[in-house]
């Protein structure tokens, strides 16, 4: 059985500083990891995987792979591939995802896994689950509280929680965003 590591919480105000806590979040990762992203559509889990390439130093342009299902972003830097899966329109859980073979390319790579809750978690025992979710009413961080240059449409509360042994020291206290 999994036990829950540390947890982050970070509120980030635009899609600028989700992209910023993608590139935050990439040094913590390394080959063997798997990132499950949760969150509604358009809450900013491409946007974070896009930071995660980008500090990863894959090659190409990390985009949605909503039809495509998986892209393999390999590394252009000597470090671990980014495997970026969506699993939006996979219903049949680890079956059907075990089509696309990810506990192959997991030893080697950064496995990140869109709408993987509930799916992919079999896949590693130690694992880590961003959530993702829009800050709403009068508790969210913009324009309703006298920042109007905030587009309180933009501003997301993202939980980190590490899953297993190998997140229980691995510094996910320091990714706050400025």
């Amino acid at each position: 059985m999994s036990t829950t590591g540390a947890t982050a919480r970070v509120t980030v105000k635009s899609p600028d500083q989700m992209q910023e806590l993608g590139r935050r979040l990439a040094p913590l990762l390394r080959p063997g990891d798997l990132v499950l992203l949760t969150g509604e559509l358009g809450a900013g889990k491409t946007t974070l995987t896009r930071g995660l390439g980008e500090a990863l130093g894959v090659r190409g342009a990390v985009t949605s792979p909503t039809f495509v299902i998986a892209r393999v972003h390999p590394s252009l830097t000597g470090g671990p591939a980014l495997v970026h899966v969506d699993a939006y329109r996979l219903g049949g859980g680890l079956d059907e995802m075990e089509d696309l073979d990810l506990d192959v390319s997991l030893p080697e790579s950064v496995v990140v896994v869109e709408w993987g809750e509930g799916k992919v978690e079999e896949l590693a025992e130690d694992r880590l689950h961003v959530v993702i979710g829009r800050a709403v009413g009068a508790d969210a961080p913009g324009g309703l509280d006298g920042h109007p240059e905030e587009d309180a449409d933009d501003v997301r509360e993202v939980t980190v929680t590490g899953v297993g042994a190998r997140w229980a020291d691995a510094g996910l206290g320091e990714l706050e965003i400025c």
